[in-house]
């Protein structure tokens, strides 16, 4: 981690009470949230947040925040001005800079981004031009505007290979892997994650703490067993906070070994806490599905078979409800095993590598042959 602590930037914190404002209706987000959108003038975030939470605008308000948006733009072109007439170019990029801050901070979309590109085309070394990109992807982020996210991202990509230091390459794992998360990509997202642990430096999109949560839950059900203990269960940067943590502590300890009850009691209060987490929340029931799925697999490839009686008993679940979870997931091809219910007994299916390449390669083909036969007969009329 770097030695001088950035706190995270105000628009995610800001997006974050928006989140759990809108999650839980808790009226203490929704009042903190007011405040400090009229403190920091961030008019464009009033009118979205009023859509989205029913408030009734205050016009009074509204003329009053779009009166000192205009006073310190004013401002600021004036500063750019003088800067421009009577100083250097250190000091145009300066004002350009600060003028891209602003409109970034008050979240007012189209005008951050013309005024970021020319503070970029300004900027002279690349470790400017990367920050003033990073600040893009925040505010991306904040959005939830992922083709604009997307687009930074390899704009930054571009500029990290042209010449950036290693540690906003490794800043650059932590927003992309950010991205991904956001995107249901947990597989990117983990291994990302992963990498940046030993070096996290990026505590403007969130604290450590945050950062750990994430990479340790996409981690569980992205990565193998033997991985998951080493990288991470037994990693240093991961054992520093999650004492701070118990639940989550308990959590992946349990699966690494192989405690299922525990690991089955305190998957509800894991999902709660996904459930009203910026990043995370609208993937709740996605994160629990592939939580529970990773659980059962591990059970089961310790077994040819086993009594569906001890694996309710294992897990700490009623036999009925096991029997609908397994069969949902051996139905959607997750899990590799069959169900004798009559006999009350779970069979693992060993995949065969060879029988699983020439059985796919005859499925995709019955499908093409079906449809060069609709074709034709399309064709044919």
């Amino acid at each position: 981690m770097a030695d001088e602590f950035v706190p995270q930037d105000e628009i995610l914190h800001l997006a974050a009470l928006e989140f759990r404002a809108r999650r839980t209706g808790a009226t203490a987000d929704a009042d903190t949230l007011r405040a400090l959108i009229v403190e920091r003038n961030a008019l464009p975030l009033y009118v979205k947040v009023a859509a989205e939470l029913g408030w009734q605008e205050d016009e009074e308000m509204k003329a009053r925040l779009q009166k000192q948006i205009d006073a310190r733009l004013a401002e600021l072109e004036e500063k750019l001005k003088d800067a421009s007439e009577n100083l250097g170019e250190s000091e145009v990029r300066d004002a350009l800079e600060k003028r891209a801050e602003f409109l970034t901070q008050i979240l007012d979309k189209e005008r951050a981004v013309a005024a970021t590109e020319k503070a970029i085309k300004a900027s002279v070394g690349s470790g400017q031009k990367l920050d003033l990109v990073f600040s893009m992807i925040r505010l991306a982020l904040a959005l939830k505007d992922f083709k604009m996210c997307h687009e930074q991202i390899e704009v930054a990509k571009e500029m990290i290979e042209k010449g950036g230091d290693w540690e906003r390459r490794n800043r650059l794992k932590v927003y992309e892997a950010t991205y991904n998360m956001s995107c249901r990509d947990m597989q990117g997202a983990s291994k990302l994650f992963l990498e940046a642990l030993a070096t996290f430096s990026a505590s403007e999109v969130y604290p450590f703490r945050d950062f750990v949560q994430y990479a340790v839950l996409t981690s569980m059900f992205c990565v193998d067993r033997p991985t998951l203990k080493q990288k991470v269960a037994a990693a240093p940067e991961v054992l520093s906070v999650l004492f701070e943590m118990p639940l989550l502590e308990t959590f992946l300890n349990a699966l690494v070994q192989c405690d299922y009850k525990a690991y089955m009691a305190c998957l509800p209060e894991i999902l709660e806490l996904v459930h009203n987490d910026y990043f995370f929340g609208v993937h709740m029931n996605f994160i629990g599905r592939e939580l529970r799925i990773t659980a059962y697999a591990q059970f089961l490839a310790s077994y040819q078979s086993v009594t569906m009686q001890a694996m309710s008993a294992a897990f700490g679940i009623g036999i009925d409800f096991l029997d609908e979870e397994l069969s949902r997931f051996i139905v959607a091809g997750r899990l590799n095993c069959k169900i004798d219910r009559v006999g009350g007994v779970v069979h693992t299916v060993r995949p065969d590598a060879r029988n699983g390449i020439y059985n796919s390669t005859i499925k995709h083909g019955d499908l093409l042959l079906n449809r060069i036969q609709k074709l034709s007969r399309v064709i044919d009329v």
